[in-house]
């Protein structure tokens, strides 16, 4: 049922969320000036293109949702499938999720201590406060859950347009001097572009949702390279436009200094309505926020029907029909990210991990040119599209590693190498004293959440 427009809505809508007000600064922190900072906007967009146009040619090959996984399943075959899914439950999507409230509660507590970067202890409180409330309300309901998305959906909308003809107006009056040399004194080194390029193809991230309803697309054939080929630069230009009005109004020491981008720019061009600005962004990243649980949560379910997680996490609530074990689960790991994390840190770890499994996918659509010739395909790209993603995702993933190596990237791949052993112990050799203790437990937790299998609730 959805048609064009409503496909480039939902890239937009899924791509626009906590990003463009954290990363700006991430961003202009690795390359140290305007000209540079803005060239890797504009850069992350197109690559997030290409890595989109590559999916489209696998959602129409293999028409399966789920995102990666079928994917690396037809391709490389089941253990690649497992590490994605057990490194996107364990690493990836919790970690967008907390990277997200962490954003929220930000922007949420910035304008409580104005002149000041507040406590650490009031951010982590605020944020996983939002995520026990966001688990709450999608436990509850469906209907709920998706009220508030387009509710926070339009207000996202809002904040973008102000900030965007705010600062068109100023450039238009002639506010141009932070323009000037724009390259001079820029860092450029092979480990601070891709550090930045992280940060900025975090604000990106999303660009693949569609692939995860290719089911639900009218005529996907047409639809889908599309809503890829106007939605995503529509996003582009949206942040390479939002990039130039925060630096009409601030200098780079200035966006460098501020805890909250986008509510010093309010305060300094909406005054006095500079309120505007922290409670829309807020909203926005609340928004963000339950799209990630929504999605997410549902992911978790999956895998669980799978036998490739607790079997109670693919149960279903006799009162609310939703997936509340999944949900939950999902909300209980973010929180436990959010006690140590600060939000660069968890922005380099997730993207390291998941520019591993995107380069991985985009392989796999290189290697079945080959190995699966008689797949129908409806979209065909240029083999040279494929190909720059992966050779650009290997350069993301070792760049920070070779230049600059820190123990998280290590713990990482020990983390994506462990889902090994989970696979040979327990799916692969499905031994049986796992399921003796998760009998027990999996019992009360039934009773506990009120929760049984899918099956029994539709019969």
């Amino acid at each position: 049922k959805v048609g064009l427009i409503s496909g480039i809505c939902i890239i937009v809508g899924t791509i626009i969320g906590s990003g463009i007000f954290v990363s700006p600064k991430s961003v202009l922190a690795n390359v140290e000036a305007v000209g540079p900072c803005l060239t890797v906007w504009a850069a992350c967009g197109v690559l997030a293109t290409l890595g989109a146009l590559c999916y489209a040619e696998l959602g129409t090959m293999i028409t399966k949702s789920g995102g990666e996984y079928p994917y690396l399943m037809e391709a490389f075959g089941p253990i690649p499938a497992f590490l994605f899914s057990w490194t996107s439950l364990l690493v990836t999507k919790p970690t967008s999720y907390a990277i997200i409230c962490l954003s929220f509660a930000e922007y949420a507590s910035a304008p409580f201590y104005p002149g000041c970067d507040p406590p650490k202890v009031v951010i982590k409180c605020l944020a996983a406060a939002a995520i026990v409330v966001i688990t709450i309300v999608n436990s509850l309901s469906v209907k709920l859950g998706s009220y508030l998305q387009n509710f926070l959906t339009a207000a996202k909308m809002i904040i973008v347009t102000i900030i965007i003809v705010s600062g068109i107006v100023l450039l238009a009056k002639g506010k141009t001097e932070n323009f000037k040399d724009s390259f001079k004194d820029s860092k450029i080194s092979v480990s601070s572009i891709s550090l930045a390029f992280y940060n900025g193809l975090w604000a990106y991230d999303g660009w693949n949702q569609l692939n995860y309803i290719t089911e639900e697309l009218k005529n996907p054939n047409r639809n889908l390279p599309l809503s890829i080929i106007i939605g995503i630069p529509l996003v582009t230009v949206c942040y390479v436009l939002i990039n130039i009005s925060y630096f009409t109004v601030m200098t780079s020491t200035e966006v460098l200094q501020s805890q909250a981008v986008a509510v010093t720019f309010g305060d300094r061009v909406l005054y006095p309505a500079s309120w505007i600005v922290p409670l829309f962004v807020v909203f926005s990243t609340l928004g963000a926020a339950n799209g990630n649980c929504f999605t997410a949560g549902r992911l978790v379910y999956v895998a669980g029907r799978e036998g490739h997680m607790l079997k109670v996490l693919s149960y279903i609530s006799v009162k609310h029909l939703t997936p509340a074990p999944a949900i939950i689960f999902y909300g209980i790991i973010a929180i436990i990210y959010i006690i140590p994390g600060d939000i660069d840190t968890l922005i380099n770890y997730f993207s390291f991990a998941v520019w591993i499994f995107y380069g991985l996918t985009v392989l796999a659509l290189i290697v079945m040119r080959f190995t699966r010739k008689e797949l129908r395909r409806p979209i065909r790209i240029p083999i040279i599209i494929p190909v720059i993603v992966t050779l650009v995702s290997i350069l993301l993933v070792l760049a920070p590693i070779i230049s600059a190596p820190e123990l998280a990237y290590l713990y990482c791949i020990l983390f994506i190498l462990s889902g090994l052993i989970v696979y040979a112990l327990f799916v692969h050799l499905k031994f049986n004293w796992p399921q003796k203790i998760s009998k027990p437990i999996t019992m009360h937790l039934q009773m506990l959440l009120e929760v049984v299998p899918e099956e029994e609730v539709t019969q």
